[in-house]
């Protein structure tokens, strides 16, 4: 018989714990979740560690925490002292870990802007019936690039993608989002992918009253989803009884080709850009180039590209920025080889132009983005810029509201330009209303833009509260230059 092995035992309470849907909030707002996500975990870190707990290990968005006592375990799990009552509760928090302020700004939203004399339209992200959560990506392409069709025709208003997605999962009266977002009609649908073979369905209702206007369903293999978004597109543009022009019908209905599973890499490589840090830039890189990988023509990847390359000088992490600027034009150049009508091509564009401090060029191309997408927020904001450093401050402005109308709710980097034009054409009171707003409600996304802003705006008031952690971060996060180091 072997030796006998010693053995220590104790016992233990072991607890784990991760967040519900996590992959699919980091798709749809990585900046907001991984905020939510810190918060809440130094709440739960002070808890175990308040009840004698000790973390072991984490991972992402789990945790895993032991206790030496089951009695320490169980209060630490929410008994909360309440006003005027003597014994401790169990409390719960219902909430969502997307529930940023922006998020939070759809629940007491500001005055519902006015519907338009032409017809309007908000797509919502295709719900993934797929059942596998890495399928998110892939439903949100297919929504996204119908509503980037849509933007292209002149008689609509199309709803920006930043405004419409922050509606994903949360089950919203189609009236009362179309109320909130100033668009009349509202798209909705479902994908779902089993193998080859994909299966779209959609349904266009009016948000005045909730009735269906139009329904229907496609099928087919996956090499087929281009055309099965066109045939979505079609029937809505019909459906409203939309007459596009000429070079519209040629621009709107161009043939494309390469696999739909590019969507995956540009999705992940967008929401990684976002982020604004060194390391997040370098892995955005390289999804948009496994998406080129896939398809060499894809316009988005191109496109994203460009502004990668040209904040890898901006941010500082690229000293050649002659050579890196070259780069980031020759993504547009391939761009528009590919569709010389893209708008989001000539957007990119006119950002790296502004940067090489070329802004009457830099202004052609936010121009001509606009005439190609006239429904492209994206397009109006960054014209908006464009205009504010060649100086017409005015027409900076009215491009920037603009703007904001075509994205009601994600609007804060517009409205910081905004509140730059308004100082400079000498309504302070205005533009320091407008910067105090973003504040309160995004502060987290000013740590490097709220020292864009002229000096003499933040000094018209104190300080808000909600400003310190802009000031806090620009400490902390020492790989996240200042934006405004390098602004031309």
């Amino acid at each position: 018989m072997s030796e006998p092995i010693d053995v220590n035992r104790r016992l233990a309470a072991v607890f784990s714990a991760d967040i519900e849907g996590y992959s699919r909030l980091m798709g749809a707002d990585e900046v907001g979740t991984l905020k939510g996500l810190t918060e809440r975990r130094a709440i739960l870190d002070k808890a175990i560690a308040d009840h004698r707990g000790r973390i072991a290990n984490t991972a992402g968005d789990s945790v895993l925490a032991e206790f030496g006592s089951a009695v320490d375990a169980v209060q630490c799990g929410g008994a909360q002292q309440v006003k005027n009552i003597d014994e401790p509760i169990r409390a719960y928090v219902a909430g969502r870990l997307r529930d940023t302020p922006s998020a939070a700004a759809l629940a007491k939203p500001s005055k519902s802007p006015t519907l338009p004399d032409k017809p309007s339209i908000a797509v919502l992200p295709f719900q993934n019936m797929s059942g596998d959560p890495e399928q998110e990506y892939f439903a949100d392409g297919i929504a996204e690039d119908v509503l980037t069709t849509l933007s292209k025709i002149q008689e609509l208003l199309v709803i920006a993608r930043n405004s419409s997605f922050m509606f994903k999962g949360q089950g919203r009266d189609i009236r009362e989002i179309g109320r909130i977002l100033g668009a009349r009609y509202v798209l909705e649908g479902s994908v779902r992918k089993s193998g080859n073979r994909v299966r779209l369905t959609a349904q266009l209702i009016d948000s005045l009253n909730g009735g269906h206007v139009w329904a229907d369903r496609f099928e087919g293999d996956l090499n087929d989803v281009f055309e099965l978004q066109d045939r979505i597109t079609q029937d809505i543009v019909g459906a409203l009884e939309v007459r596009l022009t000429l070079g519209e019908e040629a621009r709107v209905w161009r043939k494309r080709s390469g696999s739909p599973l590019v969507y995956e890499h540009f999705h992940k490589g967008r929401t990684l850009y976002i982020n604004f840090a060194k390391h997040t830039h370098a892995q955005a890189r390289l999804e948009l180039e496994r998406a080129l990988a896939i398809n060499p023509d894809f316009i988005p990847a191109l496109g994203t590209l460009a502004y990668v390359v040209t904040d890898q000088v901006r941010f500082g992490w690229e000293s050649d920025g002659t050579t890196t600027y070259e780069t980031a034009l020759q993504y547009t150049a391939r761009a528009l080889t590919v569709d010389p009508n893209d708008y989001y091509a000539y957007v990119a564009m006119g950002y790296t132009r502004l940067f090489q401090r070329r802004h009457d060029e830099a202004l052609a191309a936010g121009k001509k983005a606009m005439a190609l997408g006239p429904s492209c927020s994206d397009a109006y904001h960054m014209a908006g810029m464009f205009l504010g450093y060649a100086g017409d401050f005015r027409k900076s402005a009215e491009y920037e509201q603009q703007a904001q109308r075509l994205s009601p709710i994600s609007r804060n980097e517009s409205m910081v330009d905004e509140a730059r034009a308004k100082f400079h054409l000498g309504d302070l009171a205005v533009a320091r209303d407008i910067a105090s707003r973003v504040l309160i409600e995004r502060p987290h996304w000013l740590t490097a833009q709220a020292r864009c802003w002229p000096r003499p705006v933040r000094r018209l008031r104190p300080v808000p509260p909600s400003a310190l952690p802009i000031r806090r971060a620009s400490a902390t996060h020492a790989d996240r230059t200042p934006w405004c180091h390098r602004w031309p």
